[in-house]
């Protein structure tokens, strides 16, 4: 197979049999064992069918020894599957022909097995986690950059560190599509940006990608004075010109905690302004000649510049949410769409309750029954980037219910620096700030985003329990306005 020219050849990543991964680094234990122990089965799949069991470890299907969840996933796409389990000291080879449509219906404990996740090889002074003060868990310090999580979970990669299996494997298994922090497309530039003199060209990787059909969606990371200006016009037009393999092209604005390198600084209002001024042609020119728009500032340049987010459809299908790109434009919509319900409902029934008029789908409440209640008010917590966004759709909910909402702006005293994001919130700085600030008879909501998988945990370990203890009130999870709107609608705090 021909690499990509200018890619290094590394040697074979060693396996570690202990790491700390996942969302927001939850520590996983590894073993000796080859294979994935599987965690949970689903009713009426393949799976089940076979009668395989939450502890088993899945070594092999169709004769090819397991590396990861893609492996399994890729080589049990045949209509006759055989899969060889290890069940304790016991060896089952399990095989059935697979109904259309069937899933296959496992879930693994780790999705790499008992490899560890890839870590960076660079050294970019601008690195996020870089920049994390210590003192939080192990885990949150760990500079990913694995091409499976890429696939996997859209998280975003350099490759600057693949091995030629690596290359091989993305080819033969399609691994489609990932995600590329490109950040100049300059050889020179990025490589001074990523700290790696001997980086290889992205341009040259990408089109590479590109001639094999597998598509991949890029970030450029901004900094003031760096890789913006006439180094971002270059980005831009190299970019843009492998269309449609490069599928989205996000514009980031970095960012600056407490503990940032010297010199690097956050970008100023009137900055966003005019970067919002340069990138609109581009954007304009990719909707008349491709029908997307293919370059997506991130909210944060909108918000800060004080512009108005776009519409849903400039933001074709919303390939890069999890990067901060049209996240307040959902949540704006949301809240247009249950408005208008409210209202068409109210006219119809106004003696109906609230909460059995306005229930909507994606609403995630996490309702205590069965407790004597009592009325209460509500402070929205949230990060200083979302408070205008917020305050402005609490004030419609306010004047439409005729109730008090209090949003609250957070501020991330344990990052510092520009980081004012909802998902960086930390649950001691919201304890802190909401202390002894007239909390009585008040339910308290925090934003879905600054919590672990489950829902359950701050990014300091602090759980919601420890927080209703602390600050003594009810705390309830919010996602989207309905969930809001259900919390006033009620009125009611579980004692």
């Amino acid at each position: 197979m021909c690499l990509p020219t200018g890619t290094p050849v590394c040697a074979p990543y060693p396996q570690i049999l202990r790491t700390s991964v996942g969302t927001y680094g939850s520590e996983i234990v590894l073993n000796h064992m080859k294979g994935g122990s599987v965690c949970d089965v689903e009713p009426h799949s393949l799976a089940a069918r076979l009668d395989i069991q939450s502890g088993d470890v899945i070594v092999s299907v169709n004769g090819h020894p397991l590396r990861d969840v893609i492996d399994f996933n890729y080589y049990a796409g045949e209509p006759l599957v055989e899969i060889v389990v290890q069940r304790g000291r016991e060896t089952l080879r399990l095989a059935a022909e697979r109904r259309f449509g069937e899933p296959l219906g496992v879930s693994f404990a780790h999705p790499t097995f008992d490899t560890d996740i890839r870590q960076c090889v660079n050294r970019c002074e601008f690195c996020f986690v870089a920049q994390s003060p210590r003192g939080m868990r192990r885990g949150l310090y760990i500079r990913d950059d694995d091409y499976r999580y890429s696939f996997l979970f859209g998280q975003f990669i350099t490759l600057t560190n693949l091995t030629e299996e690596d290359w091989q494997r993305i080819e033969q298994q399609h691994l489609s599509p990932l995600y590329v922090s490109v950040h100049a497309t300059e050889l020179d530039l990025r490589r001074r940006m990523l700290g790696k003199a001997d980086a290889p060209d992205i341009l040259t990787q990408l089109r590479w990608l590109a001639e094999r059909n597998i598509t991949v969606h890029t970030q450029l990371v901004l900094i003031p004075g760096i890789n913006d200006g006439i180094h971002l016009e270059h980005s831009l037009t190299d970019l843009v010109a492998l269309y449609p393999a490069v599928r989205s092209i996000s514009v980031v604005p970095v960012g600056v905690t407490r503990c940032h390198a010297p010199g690097l600084r956050a970008y100023a209002p009137e900055e966003a302004a005019r970067l919002l001024e340069q990138v609109q042609p581009w954007r304009r020119h990719c909707r008349e000649q491709f029908g997307v728009t293919l370059v997506y500032p991130s909210d944060e340049w909108y918000l800060l510049a004080g512009r108005s987010i776009p519409s849903a459809a400039e933001y074709d299908g919303f390939a890069q949410l999890e990067n901060g790109i049209g996240i307040v434009r959902q949540f704006l919509d949301k809240w247009r769409r249950l408005k208008s319900r409210i209202r068409r409902r109210r006219h119809r029934a106004i003696q109906a309750k609230a909460d059995e008029m306005f229930h909507e789908e994606e609403r995630s409440l996490d309702k205590v029954q069965g407790r004597r209640q009592r009325k209460a008010g509500i402070t929205v917590a949230c990060g200083q980037m979302a408070a205008p966004i917020l305050q402005k759709v609490c004030s419609e909910m306010e004047a439409i219910a005729g109730k008090r909402i209090t949003v609250f702006p957070v501020i991330n005293n344990w990052y510092g620096g520009n980081v004012a994001v909802s998902g960086l919130l930390i649950g001691r700085d919201v304890v802190e700030q909401l202390r002894g600030g007239g909390m009585r008879d008040q339910v308290l909501l925090l934003p879905r985003v600054m919590l672990d998988s489950t829902g359950k945990v701050t990014l300091d370990d602090l759980t919601l329990e420890e927080i209703e203890c602390a600050l003594e009130v009810p705390v309830v999870v919010a996602q989207s306005p309905s969930d809001i709107w259900e919390v006033l609608q009620d009125g009611l705090v579980s004692e």
